[in-house]
């Protein structure tokens, strides 16, 4: 009797599968489907992948060379704008900050005590000199010249008597005493004294009449009035009734440094004369041009600066009372030196240098020797001769050996230029020449 057979094998363990021998038989292997799938699925993402970064990158690539070489140049070409060296002339100014000033500033007050009548005046209009201001009530002051008239008849009449007595008591000199006529004598030059007193009260009288009318005196603009018609006013009240400013011609006071001085002093007359302008405050426009009036005669300690005071026509009322402007004093003039844009003055760690366009297209560094700078021109003392080409926009992009592509200038005018032009007026170029002012920060100034 064969036993039955008993299959025992662990837990979670695969199953064995006997043959009719009863031998085990080995499991076939399984396909794994569910992993090629995964497979064909992951080489079809990076497939994707790749491509899209290979047109990303080659789209990039050619847009970029095709915006650095402006279109007309090679691939990698670096686009620059560039300007020719020059010579010319270039004025040296002292430039400082000014407060402008009226050449007189008058407030108007009262000389005598009285009511105020009439204001005939319109606020903030142009007064003339001599012109009606402020009517106060007269009518107390004329009845003081009449009291002091009727004073100095009286007197008058009795001198006169005197007089008359004493040239009788000399016509008969044997009726009368000795003391009689010197007694008559006394009180001729009293009544004399008497009738002098008289005439300075009637002088007074006239002159506190006179003072009920005030008048302008100066020409110039007339400031908002500090009282009405009406208000009672006094000689020792200590507010103005108004202020007058007179600004044709018109002043400016402004500063320039104990050490710049020295280069005024040494014009002929101490440059008086000298042409100054006056310029907005952010020195893009020139307001007017006046001349040096005058120098202060001591250098202040606080600031180590010298007040220096131009005088202007101020015809067309540019200038105003209390405006902040900046002074331009011109005190030499450059002749016949190399100028270039200060845009392409860059500064080097030994010497400020500049890039050079050779006839292939491509630049090199040059060393230069800088001088004095105004506005967007920047004069040169050595390095760069006279029609050489220097880049003025672009410069962050080269080395030198760069190979570059010329962009055309800008409609509104040469490559680098960005001075605003002046709306009023023609200006004088030129330089302005602070002492104290490092290379330095000028040179940065130019990047």
């Amino acid at each position: 009797m064969i036993s039955p057979q008993v299959e025992t094998r662990p837990p979670n363990s695969p199953r064995q599968v006997l043959s009719a021998d009863g031998e085990p038989v080995a499991p076939m292997p399984q396909r794994g489907g569910c992993g090629l799938a995964a497979i064909v699925i992951t080489l079809a993402v990076i497939l994707v992948l790749g491509v899209g970064a290979y047109f990303l990158v080659t789209h990039f690539m050619g847009g970029s060379a095709k915006t650095a070489a402006g279109g007309k140049g090679a691939k990698g070409d670096i686009p620059v704008k560039v300007a020719q060296a020059k010579r010319g002339d270039m004025n040296i100014y002292l430039q400082g900050l000014g407060l402008v000033t009226p050449l007189n500033n008058v407030t108007i007050k009262s000389r005598v005590d009285g009511q105020i009548m009439q204001i005939p005046y319109i606020e903030g209009q142009i007064v003339k000199e001599g012109q009606l201001l402020i009517q106060i009530d007269p009518r107390p002051y004329q009845a003081q010249l009449e009291q002091a008239e009727g004073q100095y008849t009286k007197d008058a009449a009795q001198q006169t008597e005197a007089q008359v007595d004493l040239n009788r008591y000399l016509s008969i000199p044997n009726s009368v005493t000795q003391q009689q006529i010197d007694q008559q004598k006394a009180l001729v030059q009293q009544y004399a004294g008497s009738v002098e007193s008289d005439k300075s009260a009637v002088d007074n009288a006239k002159l506190n009449l006179g003072f009920c009318q005030i008048t302008a005196p100066i020409t110039g603009r007339i400031g908002l009035r500090l009282v009405d018609v009406g208000n009672i006013i006094h000689a020792t009240d200590t507010t103005g009734l108004a202020v007058i400013a007179q600004i044709q011609p018109i002043t400016v006071v402004f500063t320039v440094t104990e050490d710049q001085i020295s280069e005024v002093f040494r014009r002929p007359d101490h440059g008086d004369g000298l042409p100054v302008q006056a310029y907005n405050r952010d020195l893009t426009q020139v307001i007017t041009t006046g001349k040096l009036l005058a120098i202060d005669n001591q250098v202040d300690p606080t600031t180590g600066t010298v007040k220096i005071k131009a005088q202007f026509d101020n015809t067309d009322n540019a200038l105003f009372p209390s405006q902040f402007v900046n002074a331009k004093l011109l005190v030499d003039t450059l002749k016949n030196i190399v100028l270039i844009p200060a845009a392409a003055v860059q500064l080097g760690p030994q010497s400020s240098y500049v890039y050079v366009v050779k006839p292939d297209k491509t630049v090199q560094l040059q060393n230069v020797k800088v001088g004095p700078r105004e506005g967007n021109e920047q004069a040169i003392d050595e390095g760069i001769e006279p029609g050489q080409s220097v880049v003025t926009d672009g410069v962050d992009k080269l080395i030198d050996g760069t190979k570059v592509v010329i962009a055309p200038p800008d409609k509104a005018g040469a490559a680098g230029s960005t001075t605003k032009p002046s709306r009023r007026g023609k200006g004088m170029s030129g330089t302005s020449r602070p002492s104290t002012r490092p290379a330095a920060e000028s040179e940065a100034e130019a990047r």
